[in-house]
């Protein structure tokens, strides 16, 4: 079947079936998720596992080690990290891209069933598919409503109960962190003058409550039609039950009476000693943030917390005496990054329209060719529903690149059908003949448009994700144009077009420049065509120059570009040891200087010119702290990070980083974080190591200019500890051993975890806990006077028993692939381009350390942004390759030569120099770096840059072989005839996707260096094709011989 005759025999079934594509295109677009951009992050699977009190070398030995040796192995998993802190160990699972996680799960879940023998207060793993780098995208703060005296941090059950409870409830929500609140406990005070009375210890205290605190199910019992469980029911769930514990009964070892727990020991629900602080605006507060699932879409996932937001603050919250206020929204960021791209489409749509009426000069003409844009761009969204993509900022700029291209294929068949009516051909003649003519043309180009996709759509790497969506777009919207330009174009054009379309009004300076600019050039083309070694000589340069500036400015490379969120958040570390008073001294020196901006608010600055600040909180942990800030004005908060940075860095030790999160990367340090990797087995080492390669460091790199780093977890030992060592002999005369001492200590200085009662519907810590007047002003001195209450009922300080040193401790011990590791996170300047600063690492800093030699087991390696760097760029190089190679093929099969597309591929390395032209244009007057995203340019220029060359040469053929020109006249009547569709597909290409490089904005970051470079390459290739192709055609065609001129030849031989 024809169905460029069919479509123009039938007109109204083309535009039905038309009006049903964008019916169901406009179907689906209500049905597709929006989010800001593709989640190129790798999945992971975060085992947490609670031992409250534990040292991190207890919980490194007793549970990392044992998870991280069940866990090795697993399918798809890349890397395995792990944490041990105080009271809490921590193992992250990093898996390949497009790896099943409900699959994953089961099988992190069954392998953890293996693991036995846990620590008895330990708790059981948890499993969770976001870790604490994972950036959120809701902030809220809670702050005391005026005459509310209460403590902030007691609320810490209600954050814990009410909304976090309710929060994760919200589909889409992967995980909800409270910062700044305690929880609830009941606590067992015990007085050790009242122990030694009875000649209790500690540890029997302990036992007597464990063994009290069951519920066993003991079978059943039939009787008559019923049957009957046995359960043994002895919860400690009220503090009525837990004073009435017996601790002895009888008459026993001198002993008389019964002894419970109210005569040795006070009982009270109290609240724990905060473990972070937090501020808002100067005042104390409370704070939680959102996290989303991997899969979710934002939008809606904000939509409903908004509305659960607004349900708490008017109910609960409000009723607890609290005000709650959202300071931190990722989806207005979202929501303007894509309102930008729209308003782009809509330009780019308007001015590629205005292109087509100055070249066409005709109402009718126009609209036909315009008619492709809303037709192929609302039917792509079928396409992108059905396969599973979401609406981002990076498949909608897909779709406005789109634009430009989508035109291509019906500026050439239209202009080919005002051709051959110009000729003297019917309105159907012409529409079916121009139609045809072209097919094999316009087909190749789109072909060689989408083909170079084919590359990235399985590239299984974090960009791979990224350049999918984009990649789809494009594609989806390239292929559906060209069955619109064989359809839909013919069909209009067969009853739409008049006469005196063909005749259009004059204007006067366009027509004048457009008539010597072809005169131009058609004169270089008799010149090279009739001169061969002119014509090598020209290309010669031309292609040389092209391909040598393009290799010489080509800048250096980044990952992938980080986005301008209304958010400044820093990671601050301070000296270990540092407790939560001195770290609250950190923060007032920041909000000093942060006063004076906050306070200026509704304005946009202050008289300097610094950015107001709109929200700035602050929150202390023992182990680091971090501040978060935004300003009034969303785009400026950049500029809030030198000056927050200024009184965090200025007291002596302190390490952190301040940036604004990325779009991409997770953690504080963002899509730009170099991570240098210092890994062993003896910790000493490995800090001896990491200590001087963050000396080297800190000179090559210094934070003056702008760069940053921080070791993770710390440079030192650790943190200063008080360490008691048992004495066995002393132990044992006082009728003790070192876990009763251990125990007693505990109690009496943090509080030992008996057990987890039920409380109503809430899950409380039982613990036993010394008199807080022997610990409240407690010095390091005064753990040695720790009473310890022996059998016998003497009481005895715990310097008797054991030495009391002063030294130091790990505060975190973190592994890198089962190797214990140390590791210094690099931000480098936005000055120093990535690539470049991971040359510098490895020259500077790996290799010195090398060369001055390192212990035995320690190894030095450079990951994390490097890491996916080096892969993606090699990743790249391939995909390069591969595109050329299956344009040449696919201008192969076309041609019928493998000569022919050597001459079309003539215009790559010309396109490639427009490219880095066009990218350092727009570094003129922006900074706009080579990231993997801009580099995607290139890719596409090799499926687009070819169209033009493969129309002259089409075009040539037909001349040739279908009318029997001569090689040169045909070669320049087929110049001559393609001049007008090259620059008027080129320039509505160029306008469509100008407004993407020409408007700033949330998310331009994304695809304004990738439109820099298409455009670019665009621009000088749709010239410089014209100077090239035609003197290479020169060379390689012949006319081919007719069956007559064969006759008359056979006898002659």
């Amino acid at each position: 079947m024809n169905l460029i005759r069919a479509s123009i025999d039938r007109p109204i079934a083309v535009i039905a079936a038309v009006l049903i594509a964008v019916l169901f295109g406009s179907l689906a677009l209500s049905r597709i998720p929006i989010q800001l951009a593709p989640d190129v992050r790798k999945p992971i699977v975060v085992v947490e596992t609670v031992w409250p009190g534990a040292a991190p070398s207890e919980v490194e030995r007793e549970i990392v080690n044992l998870q991280e040796e069940t866990l090795r192995g697993l399918d798809g998993l890349e890397v395995m990290t792990s944490q041990s802190r105080t009271g809490r160990a921590s193992v992250t699972l990093e898996f390949a891209v497009g790896t099943d996680m409900s699959q994953s799960l089961l099988l992190v879940s069954n392998r953890l069933d293996r693991v036995g023998n846990y620590p008895n207060e330990a708790s059981e793993p948890t499993l969770n598919t976001s870790g604490a780098d994972d950036s959120p995208i809701a902030w809220v703060l809670l702050t005391a409503q005026d005459g509310n005296t209460r403590t902030m941090s007691t609320y810490g059950d209600f954050l814990e109960d009410v909304i976090k409870d309710r929060v994760e409830r919200i589909e889409g929500v992967s995980a909800v962190n409270v910062f700044g609140g305690t929880d609830r406990e009941l606590q067992v005070i015990v007085d050790p003058q009242r122990l030694s009375r009875f000649g209790l210890t500690v540890p029997e205290v302990v036992q007597a409550l464990r063994t009290e605190n069951i519920s066993i199910s003991a079978g059943y019992v039939d009787e008559g039609k019923r049957r009957y469980i046995v359960r043994t029911e002895s919860s400690l769930n009220t503090e009525e039950a837990i004073r009435n514990v017996v601790l002895r009964s009888g008459v026993s070892d001198g002993f008389s009476g019964r002894v419970r727990v109210m005569d040795v020991a006070e009982v009270s629900f109290q609240y724990r000693e905060a473990t972070a602080r937090l501020r808002f605006k100067g005042e104390p507060g409370l704070a939680f943030n959102v996290v989303r699932g991997s899969d979710a879409n934002v939008i809606s996932v904000m939509e409903e917390f908004r509305a659960v937001l607004e349900e708490l603050n008017t109910g609960p919250i409000n009723d607890v005496g609290l005000i709650a206020e959202q300071v931190y929204d990722e989806t207005i960021y979202i929501q303007g990054a894509i309102d930008l791209v729209i308003q782009n489409i809509w330009i780019g749509a308007a001015l590629a329209a205005f292109i087509l009426m100055l070249f066409l000069r005709s109402l009718r003409a126009t609209l036909i060719v315009s008619l492709a844009i809303p037709v192929s761009i609302v039917a792509t969204f079928v396409v992108m529903a059905l396969t599973g993509r979401t609406l981002n900022v990076i498949s909608l700029a897909g779709i406005a690149f789109a634009i430009g291209m989508i035109v291509d294929a019906a500026i050439v068949v239209l202009e080919n059908i005002f051709r051959l009516r110009e000729a003297g051909h019917s309105r159907r003649e012409a529409a079916h003949q121009g139609a045809k003519q072209v097919w094999g043309a316009i087909l190749v180009s789109a072909l060689t448009t989408v083909l170079v996709f084919i590359p990235i759509l399985i590239m299984q790497l974090e960009a791979g994700q990224l350049f999918r969506d984009i990649a789809v777009a494009i594609s989806v919207s390239v292929i559906l144009s060209l069955l619109v330009a064989v359809t839909v174009i013919p069909a209009l054009s067969g009853r739409i077009l008049r006469a005196d379309d063909q005749r259009p009004m004059r204007l006067w300076g366009v027509d004048h420049l457009g008539s010597g600019f072809r005169a131009a050039v058609m004169w270089y083309v008799r010149l090279t065509v009739r001169s061969r070694s002119v014509g090598i000589l020209i290309v010669a340069v031309i292609a040389g120059g092209a391909a040598f500036a393009s290799w010489t400015f080509l800048p250096k490379l980044e990952y992938l570009p980080e986005g301008n969120r209304n958010l400044v958040f820093g990671l601050i570390i301070p000296p270990p040891g540092y407790n939560l008073e001195t770290t609250k001294t950190i923060a007032q020196r920041i909000e000093k200087v942060a006063q004076p901006l906050w306070e200026a608010a509704p304005a946009l600055q202050i008289e300097d010119g610094t950015p107001a600040i709109d929200s700035f909180f602050f929150v202390a942990t023992p182990g680091n702290s971090f501040v978060g800030a935004g300003t009034v004005d969303s785009t400026r908060a950049a500029e809030l990070i030198p000056v927050l940075s200024r009184p965090i860095f200025a007291e002596p030790g302190t390490f952190g980083f301040m940036t604004q999160p990325s779009l991409f990367g997770r953690g504080v340090g963002g899509g730009r974080t170099i991570e240098l990797n210092v890994s062993g087995q003896d910790l000493e080492a490995i800090l001896g190591v990491a200590g001087r390669a963050a000396g080297i460091v800190s000179q090559l790199l210094p934070r003056s200019e702008g760069h940053q780093f921080r070791p993770i977890p710390g440079l030192e030992l650790g943190a200063p500890e008080v360490r008691l060592i048992p004495d066995r002999l002393r132990l044992a005369d006082a009728g003790l051993d070192s876990s009763t001492l251990a125990a007693t200590v505990d109690a009496f200085n943090d509080g030992l975890r008996v057990a987890q009662v039920t409380i109503g519907s809430d899950r409380v810590n039982l613990v036993l806990k010394g008199n807080p007047s022997i610990t409240d002003a407690a010095s390091t001195q005064d753990v040695g006077n720790y009473p310890v209450v022996t059998p016998s009922g003497q009481i005895v300080p715990v310097s008797a028993l054991a030495d009391v040193v002063l030294t130091a401790g790990p505060t975190q011990i973190r592994h890198r692939e089962r190797l214990r590791t140390v590791t210094l996170e690099i931000r480098p300047s936005n000055d120093l381009p990535l690539e470049q600063a991971v040359e510098f690492l490895k020259t500077e800093v790996v290799a010195v350390l090398q060369a001055q030699g390192l212990p035995n087991d320690i190894k030095l390696n450079v990951s994390g942004t490097a890491d996916q760097l080096s892969q993606t760029w090699n990743a790249i190089q391939i995909n390069l390759i591969v595109a050329l190679i299956i344009v040449f093929l696919v201008m192969a099969i076309l041609f019928e030569s493998f000569v022919l597309p050597l001459v079309i591929m003539i215009a790559v390395p010309v396109a490639a120099a427009g490219g880095v032209g066009g990218l350092a244009l727009l570094n003129t007057y922006q900074t706009q770096p080579l990231d993997m995203l801009t580099l995607l340019g290139f890719i596409i220029l090799i499926g687009i840059v070819v169209n033009n060359a493969i129309l002259i040469v089409h075009q040539t053929l037909f001349h040739l072989r279908d009318e029997g020109m001569e090689p040169i006249d045909a070669i320049e009547e087929a110049t001559g005839n393609r001049i007008r569709p090259i620059f008027m597909s080129t320039l509505t290409s160029v306008m469509g996707m100008l407004p993407l490089i020409l408007f700033p904005g949330e998310g331009s970051e994304l695809y304004r260096g990738l439109g820099a470079v298409v455009v670019g390459g665009l621009s000088l290739s749709a010239f410089l094709t014209l100077l090239t192709v035609p003197p290479l055609l020169r060379l390689c065609i012949r006319k081919p011989v007719t069956n007559l001129e064969l006759a008359t030849l056979l006898p002659n031989k």
